[in-house]
């Protein structure tokens, strides 16, 4: 059976989506879809602008990119944020886990140490290790690139598409979700 699928890597910047289709009976799947949704702070640009009102606005941006990349999915795999370091990535990751909440779908939630574990096997990946190993395994995805002396190189932003591959790479290994794929495939077999 084959089911599509998304992963999600949350961040108030940079908000990753991949989406794919799970073979249910390999669990290999085929990234259909990548997407990078990107909320600047226009309060640091236009003194006008209120920041509370930016990151309302950002939120929105956020929550319309999450429920469409959901639309016709059955699982999304996400990466929850883990705390913050300063009162403004406190108020970030709030935003991220408010649009997370919003999930209309089952959501199968993994650690960034797991999805560092999925893709490379090590729980201390640098971001330039996870771009590498999702590329490897995902070659034919198109990841964002740029054209620099007559070569495609990958942009350092490719680490939250990673983290989306990961995202699902994980997911797909955690009980939560073999026992919902054994409770599908029972339905559908009756």
């Amino acid at each position: 059976m084959k089911m599509n699928i998304v992963g999600i890597d949350p961040s108030l910047r940079n908000f990753g989506i991949v989406n794919a289709i799970l073979d249910t009976d390999t669990l290999e799947f085929e990234v259909t879809s990548m997407k990078l949704v990107e909320s600047e702070d226009n309060a640091k640009k236009a003194k006008t602008v209120r920041k509370n009102s930016d990151d309302l606005r950002r939120a929105r941006l956020l929550h319309e990119g999450f429920q469409l990349a959901c639309q016709g999915a059955s699982f999304a795999f996400v990466e929850v944020p883990v705390g913050s370091q300063s009162a403004r990535a406190m108020a970030s990751y709030g935003i991220c886990i408010g649009v997370l909440a919003s999930c209309p779908i089952s959501m199968i939630q993994v650690t960034p140490t797991e999805v560092k574990l999925a893709m490379t096997g090590e729980k201390t990946a640098t971001k330039d290790e996870m771009i590498e190993a999702a590329v490897k395994a995902h070659p034919g995805a198109k990841w964002l690139t740029r054209k620099s002396k007559g070569e495609l190189t990958l942009l350092a932003a490719n680490e939250h598409l990673a983290d989306a591959c990961g995202a699902i790479m994980a997911g797909i290994k955690t009980d939560e979700f073999k026992a919902a794929l054994s409770m599908l495939k029972t339905l559908k077999a009756a």
